[in-house]
């Protein structure tokens, strides 16, 4: 994959003069051969750079919740201007599926070129691009807000999210020790065991306090519905990436974390006033959302982001659908 970011001389595949021709059909196991996590930092942090010139067009988010099934479904899309093609994405959380032998997240994605409409290509990544830009997200906000110097990062949550997490990161900061706690003991195991054939040392926290308390960067990476985080729990100089609450109903940080905070920084600050950790602290009157600093602000230069070492910072990552456009035309270009 190449490392200077988001192609923008992408030619259009599977198009030709009146009409399309047979689409290409990507898989899972091509795409995560040109994809890797280094890579995937680059680009997304030239989407959020791009955003932050106003150079993306972001519509609304669908939601879909299927509650019977403990899953949701979201359907995501952006326009980045320069950029040759647009992704439409759609990804699915089904968090039983574990238990079943199966994945919780999957998911494909559509690209179409963004200059005629016409479908450039079929993504069957399973998630793994979803998977794999959100772990690059936290990578950027990272870079931008903790300290320098990371001794142990934290993370809360055993899923597929907390390895993308810590793999991304480790493309920006330099950390030999993880501390963990997820309430599933044979899931944190597993997941351990994951970390430590990647030589990392690994701690398997009693609790989550355990994990805030410890931790220089702090990854809070659930499904929750309820909060985890306590705000007494921070201590200064920490930084946070939430990403669980990227659906309504979903909150992992007590509404008081934001309120404590000396930078919020949040993806969309629409989309996260609407369903991520922001809304929680909006609805409790904690924060404005004109309080809060978009991570786009702080990649072109708008805005410095952390400026002491001993500031609280948190990013509220709810994944915003230039994010999806971004990864999924690197993929193209690379697989082309």
């Amino acid at each position: 994959m190449r490392d200077e970011g988001i192609d923008h001389d992408l030619s259009c595949a599977g198009h030709e003069a009146g009409g399309v021709t047979e689409v290409p059909i990507f898989d899972e196991r091509a795409i995560r051969g040109v994809i890797t996590p280094a890579g995937a930092v680059s680009v997304i942090r030239d989407a959020f750079r791009l955003d932050g010139e106003g150079k993306t067009n972001v519509p609304p988010v669908i939601n879909l919740e299927i509650a019977s099934a403990r899953g949701e479904f979201h359907i995501k899309t952006a326009h980045i201007e320069g950029v040759r093609h647009i992704a439409v994405k759609i990804a699915s959380g089904f968090y039983d599926n574990p238990a079943k032998g199966l994945p919780s997240g999957s998911g494909l994605i559509a690209v179409f070129d963004a200059g005629t409409g016409l479908p450039a290509a079929l993504l069957l990544d399973n998630g793994y691009l979803t998977d794999v830009r959100t772990g690059a997200a936290g990578a950027v906000a990272a870079d931008v807000l903790a300290r320098e110097r990371v001794g142990t990062v934290g993370v809360i949550g055993s899923g597929v999210q907390a390895r993308h997490q810590v793999r991304c990161l480790r493309v920006v900061r330099s950390f030999s020790h993880v501390i963990a706690w997820s309430p599933t003991r044979s899931r944190l195991e597993a997941y351990a065991n994951e970390l430590r054939q990647d030589r990392l040392e690994v701690t398997l926290a009693s609790d989550a306090r355990q994990v805030c308390e410890t931790a220089d960067v702090l990854v809070v990476a659930t499904p929750a519905r309820e909060p985890i985080v306590r705000a007494e729990w921070l201590h200064p100089g920490v930084h946070v990436n939430a990403l669980g609450a990227d659906s309504p109903g979903k909150q992992e940080l007590d509404a008081n974390c934001l309120a404590r905070a000396d930078v919020v920084v949040v993806d969309r600050r629409s989309q996260c006033a609407a369903f991520g950790e922001l809304k929680h602290a909006i609805d409790g009157a904690l924060i404005a959302a004109s309080g809060t600093v978009q991570l786009g602000e702080i990649l072109a230069g708008h805005h410095p982001g952390r400026t002491t070492d001993a500031q609280i910072t948190i990013a509220d990552l709810t994944g915003v659908g230039f994010q999806d456009t971004a990864i999924a035309a690197a993929a193209v270009a690379a697989l082309a």
